[in-house]
């Protein structure tokens, strides 16, 4: 297939979980044969940052304003049998009514961000997706799974919402024979909602067991912030080094939005980073959470200072059981390659069920190639 993306960015992952997520799922795209464009708004706050400027696995072409994309794009929309906008692009509802009125292929919106998207579009501020587009969307690949789809669908009148969570990417994720240099890391961008668990989980720990090494990964956190002295701050780690923060861990800490607690079955793309390098994870609980692990055999949930402690007494066995329960789990499932897979099989019930309708109004085109690669691709399912 052609497929077009419009997302947030692929060029640079600095203060974002987008970047990673596109990455994987485009390579794996490119390895099965289809032909990916992706789209990015070029903004001064990545542009410094660029740690993949030029993809190998996907042509990538940088825009500055609605009225280049148009100028310089519309054929290739036009043309395209799939295109994807996704959350927190900018003006992303213009760009999403552009795709609506100049392609002829399917039309998707991937959500990385479904709870906070779907709390911003209620309240009227979410400057990306309204509640007029959902309907017109043929797909809605949704990062969260469970009641939100049928909220998704009944709700606001999407006419297919599928669960597609992040994933990670098993070439550059995987265990390390190496001595851990933390008791516990974190690794994530600040926000208000998580600031409070990640006092209680980990800070709190830390200024009671003073021997603890302990360390946090991840920008924008404020000058007011009291950081026990032994805790390590990093600014900013690239992908390429996510992997050598995890395995430099005993174990490492996971703590959810308050959005996506409250949506549930919403695995974040670091959740999954540090199980797939067999990285035993603490977490907080959110519904649906033991969908994709078990608590105790794959998994630790933690809800305050006392439990963090007890787990980070835990013999080294019973540590490394949790993290490889945890690594095998991921890659049964929750690989890039699985999201792929995924994606084909959305693609060709959507263009199934919105040929006829659609065909009625003003027309739908995929290429009969590109279904049939697809069907051969999915074993002619």
């Amino acid at each position: 297939m052609k497929i077009i993306f419009l997302g947030l960015s692929i060029t640079s992952s600095w203060g974002n979980g987008h970047a990673t997520t596109y990455r994987g799922l485009v390579r794996e795209l490119d390895s099965r044969g289809h032909e990916i464009l992706f789209l990015e708004r070029d903004v001064p706050w990545y542009a410094p940052n660029r740690d993949l400027p030029i993809p190998p696995y996907c042509r990538t072409e940088l825009y500055t304003c609605l009225e280049e994309l148009e100028d310089r794009f519309t054929p290739e929309i036009r043309g395209a049998d799939l295109v994807v906008v996704g959350s927190y692009v900018p003006e992303g509802i213009d760009v999403g009514e552009w795709v609506f009125r100049t392609t002829r292929g399917v039309r998707a919106f991937y959500d990385i961000d479904t709870p906070v998207t779907l709390e911003k579009v209620r309240e009227g501020v979410c400057d990306y997706l309204n509640p007029e587009s959902i309907p017109r969307y043929d797909l809605y690949l949704s990062f969260s799974g469970g009641p939100v789809l049928n909220v998704l669908e009944k709700k606001f009148g999407s006419p297919m919402a599928k669960p597609f969570h992040c994933s990670v990417d098993p070439d550059m994720y995987f265990p390390e024979t190496r001595k851990p240099e933390y008791d516990l890391g974190y690794m994530g961008t600040y926000s208000n909602d998580r600031q409070p668990p990640l006092e209680e989980l980990m800070l709190r720990p830390a200024r009671k067991w003073n021997k603890g090494r302990f360390v946090v990964a991840g920008p924008l956190y404020p000058d007011t912030v009291r950081w026990p002295k032994n805790v390590r701050r990093v600014e900013h780690l690239s992908p390429e080094m996510h992997r050598e923060f995890y395995n430099g861990q005993r174990f490492t800490l996971n703590i959810t939005r308050a959005d996506m607690i409250r949506a549930g079955y919403s695995p974040s793309v670091r959740l999954f980073e540090a199980a797939a390098c067999a990285t035993p994870v603490i977490s907080d609980f959110w519904p649906g959470l033991d969908d994709f692990f078990t608590p105790g055999r794959d998994i630790l949930v933690a809800s305050r200072a006392e439990d963090t402690l007890k787990y980070l007494q835990l013999p080294d066995e019973k540590r490394a059981a949790i993290g490889k329960n945890a690594r095998r789990r991921i890659l049964a499932g929750h690989t890039s390659a699985h999201r792929a897979v995924e994606l084909e099989r959305y693609v060709l019930e959507a263009y199934r069920m919105v040929r006829s309708s659609r065909s009625r109004r003003r027309g739908i085109h995929v290429s009969r190639s590109a279904l049939g690669e697809c069907l051969k691709s999915l074993g002619g399912s």
